[in-house]
């Protein structure tokens, strides 16, 4: 939690978030949903901040904080807090395990009317380096020429290596999921600075070095754990007492089996810093990569519960080409000059 008050570089982060990502405009009603585990300064500063946007503004705290992501958390949401999710304009979730994937969270979508927010774990020094510390609008770009690139890649072979150990490929799908956008319309937002790739799901195989993992809780290991991939993932070995966590909510998400990799991600945030405790900002480190585990929500069973890990300073090939090396953006231009240009605000 940040010890200090709202000082000026946060009342602006609030304001890119609530002004420039999530188009909050005079008269709507904003939701915050927060655990005791939430940084209280961060939901002031957003509170404020909405509040000078002339929003109807109300924080909902579920205490504790719920014990599993997505439709596991459904029977831990209190009939109040599913009422008002389903009844506002604006809903940002700073709640970890999040509520996206939950009941209240498909019907909010179903409802077409809440622009969702899923903030997680980031707190008031998260908010200044990832909503304050780079040109928005550039992380767009980038984001959208990263996704375009990937995109036009489907069905072609994609590697991802790094210095601890990964070594990984799969066929690119076309990809899918939540929106690295301005807020303009219904549906589901991510913090920007990050793009996700997603894989066909059989085709994956390989290894998985990881020292940092979200399963039922994020945490970094107290040693290495390797995922072995054939399609499934098949052995998880490693990791020291977090081995047997990973392994029961692998199981969880996995409709009693381990399951599958459902996405691959690679951070580009230039301001974002690698501190082991906020899995929203490690993964969007330049370079970093966010890999969800289990069953994608269109497969029987699947989007109950989703365990990601993270691993570092990826390099990364399609057909061969060289797109990422040791976490840097080296090919195709004008991708890697873009990179090269978006750089931290430090005032």
């Amino acid at each position: 939690m940040a010890d200090a008050g709202i000082g000026p570089k946060l009342a602006r982060a609030a304001d890119v978030l609530t002004r420039d990502m999530m188009c909050i405009e005079a008269g709507e009603s904003v939701l915050i949903t927060t655990d005791t585990g939430t940084d209280v300064v961060a939901v002031q500063a957003i509170q404020d901040a909405a509040y000078r946007l002339g929003a109807k503004v109300a924080s909902i705290m579920l205490a504790p904080p719920v014990p599993f992501q997505g439709g596991l958390a459904d029977e831990y949401l209190p009939d109040h807090v599913k009422a008002a999710t389903g009844a506002c304009d604006v809903w940002i979730d700073l709640c970890m395990p999040y509520l996206a994937g939950s009941k209240a969270f498909d019907d909010a979508m179903e409802r077409n009317r809440a622009r969702y927010f899923l903030g997680a774990d980031i707190g008031a020094e998260e908010i200044v380096r990832l909503m304050g510390g780079a040109d928005l609008d550039g992380m767009f770009r980038l984001g959208d020429a990263f996704g375009a690139l990937l995109a036009d890649c489907a069905g072609k072979e994609c590697r991802i290596t790094n210095a601890h150990g990964t070594d990984v490929g799969f066929t690119l799908a076309k990809p899918e999921g939540f929106a690295f956008a301005r807020a303009t319309e219904p549906g589901g937002y991510f913090v920007p600075g990050t793009v996700m790739m997603v894989p066909e799901m059989e085709s994956v195989v390989g290894s998985v070095v990881t020292s940092n993992m979200f399963h039922e809780y994020y945490t970094e290991l107290a040693e290495p754990m390797t995922l072995k991939i054939d399609g499934k993932v098949r052995e998880v070995i490693g990791g020291g007492p977090e081995n047997k966590v990973m392994r029961r909510a692998l199981t969880r998400a996995g409709n009693g089996e381990f399951g599958y990799v459902i996405h691959f991600t690679c951070g580009f945030h230039p301001a974002a810093r690698y501190t082991g405790k906020c899995f929203i900002e490690d993964q969007r480190v330049a370079g970093y990569n966010a890999i969800g585990l289990g069953l994608p929500f269109w497969v029987p069973g699947g989007g109950e519960n989703h365990p990601d890990c993270v691993i570092s300073m990826q390099s990364m090939w399609i057909e061969g080409q060289q797109i990422l090396e040791d976490g840097v953006i080296v090919a195709p231009e004008p991708l890697a000059t873009m990179s090269e240009q978006l750089r931290p605000i430090y005032g």
